[in-house]
């Protein structure tokens, strides 16, 4: 992803509740906050109620450890009629040394919903174009 068309969705930092038995925190986590760094790329495009269609793939590239702050980039890859596609980066930038990091990549699909939880067109009308 080109740094330029991203936006930053999330910031966190880790804490010991969200590590495993390694010390690094789980996986599970980082795609908790995937999710809902998705769903703040896809509400620039309408106040839609937002759902998870799909995590079309994760990449893992390296660990993140406790007191890391971690970013989550997004861009819209592609908008559909009733779906969008998000891509995330997430860098990690290490507690000790300063240093930032890629631990993760994913791209995932989010579909708007209308008041009655069925699919609704993205459009100029309903939703904001960025």
């Amino acid at each position: 992803m080109d740094q330029t068309d991203r936006n930053l969705a999330l910031r966190v930092v880790t804490r010991p509740s969200d590590t495993n038995h390694y010390g690094t925190v789980f996986g599970g986590v980082i795609l908790s906050y995937i999710d809902q760094a998705g769903y703040v790329e896809a509400r620039r495009y309408g106040a839609f109620t937002w759902v998870t269609a799909s995590i079309q793939r994760v990449d893992f590239a390296a660990p993140v450890g406790v007191g890391d702050v971690v970013s989550f980039y997004t861009r819209t890859c592609a908008v559909g009629r009733t779906s969008l596609t998000v891509g995330i980066e997430v860098e990690s930038e290490r507690v000790e040394s300063g240093r930032t990091v890629q631990v993760t990549s994913a791209t995932m699909t989010l579909v708007a919903l209308d008041e009655h939880n069925r699919p609704t067109p993205i459009t100029h009308e309903t939703g904001r174009q960025p």
